[in-house]
């Protein structure tokens, strides 16, 4: 520092710079991971919310309470496709879900609990927490909705690429910051003496210049002896810095679509292979989590001996085809004599017609064996 102090003490002017306030403060953009994630989540729980849930007994659909909690209201505060919209987000972002039934039969999705395994006996829940509610009592495994997704949160795994990518967002920033920022130089005369109290007005002057110049496309100021701004123009710009975030933002979610399953040109709304995306979401996305949805529904409502007599919970809504859009199939089904109308009805989400016709097989085409196929006339 002996080198640097004798300058300072030949040039007083220069002393009271060093200690101005120059910090580059780098920005975690926690924002990245939130639009990866709830564009990813948030897509497959308004898939989800548009279920229907049917109670199904001797081949007939059963409107009960729990069809109305399933499919109305679930609970006083939110209704269906809320509930499950958030029953899907905290599944997958959470890696679990837990709902519980409370005594005045209201489903309730828990904010926090503590779960205690058993080998041989139903684990419990215990310290169940629902908007600031502690509830005293703990639930059996058999008494609630328990779902899990994968085995370890996905925001957990995620947190290696997340911090990567938030600290090339950042250096593309700061450098379109850097790039685009308004430069400029101040000559001051060196006969004003600069002590404490004119360095703090000479500061202020300066913030106010900067905020004129940055917060008014027009602007004014007064020009004073002994000091002289000039605006140091940087023409390096060119706005490839935005077109490199987006495209930073766009692969970052569709790094989260690929884990989760959903094609990419579905999730950002692209047109050219629809049909073939659709398949694909369904198929790899959300018939899973349909069946786990299902699967946990019929375990908890359906007792087993009810199960086995044909009683069960159906999740449709989703994963079924338009049967307008594919009528040429559907009449093919029924004109081979493949499957009754009936059948056909409730491949494609419908429920059975009570016309005991519509369970007849129909052939309306001349499908026939070999053996009965006549030949020519005889000679």
């Amino acid at each position: 520092m002996g080198f640097l102090d004798s300058v300072l003490r030949r040039n007083s002017e220069l002393e009271w710079m060093f200690d101005l306030d120059i910090n580059v403060e780098t920005t975690q953009r926690v924002y990245l991971k939130r639009i990866a994630l709830e564009t990813c989540i948030n897509f497959i729980g308004r898939t989800i919310s548009q279920s229907d849930f049917r109670i199904m007994e001797n081949g007939k659909r059963s409107y009960n309470d729990w069809h109305y909690l399933l499919n109305i209201r679930p609970n006083t505060d939110q209704s269906a496709a809320d509930f499950w919209q958030n029953f899907i987000y905290r599944l997958i972002h959470e890696n679990e879900v837990l709902v519980i039934l409370t005594d005045s039969d209201d489903l309730l999705i828990a904010d926090s609990f503590t779960r205690v395994e058993y080998a041989v006996y139903p684990d419990i829940f215990k310290e169940v927490e629902v908007k600031g509610h502690k509830f005293q009592r703990t639930f059996r495994m058999d008494e609630v909705i328990y779902l899990t997704y994968n085995n370890e949160k996905l925001s957990k795994f995620m947190e290696g690429l997340f911090d990567d990518f938030a600290n090339l967002f950042s250096r593309i920033i700061e450098t379109s910051m850097r790039a685009n920022q308004i430069r400029g130089t101040v000559d001051i005369d060196s006969s004003h003496s600069l002590d404490e109290k004119t360095q703090t007005k000479l500061q202020k002057f300066i913030d106010k210049l900067f905020n004129t110049f940055k917060n008014n496309t027009v602007a004014i100021i007064p020009k004073i002896k002994g000091f002289e701004y000039n605006e140091v123009a940087d023409g390096s710009f060119n706005g490839k810095s935005v077109e490199e975030m987006t495209k930073i933002k766009k692969s970052l979610i569709d790094d989260v679509a690929d884990i989760l399953g959903i094609p990419n040109a579905l999730i950002h709304g692209e047109l050219s292979d629809y049909e073939t995306s659709i398949k694909a979401y369904v198929k790899f996305c959300i018939g899973p989590l349909i069946k786990k949805i299902s699967d946990e529904l019929n375990a908890k409502l359906i007792l087993k001996k009810d199960y086995l007599n044909g009683s069960h919970i159906e999740v449709r809504g989703v994963t079924e085809k338009s049967v307008i859009d594919n009528a040429e199939a559907v009449d093919k089904l029924v004109s081979s004599g493949a499957y009754t109308r009936n059948e056909v009805r409730v491949k494609f989400g419908d429920e059975p017609s009570d016309n005991p016709a519509l369970d007849e097989f129909v052939i309306t085409k001349n499908y026939q064996t070999a053996s009965e196929l006549k030949g020519g006339e005889k000679g």
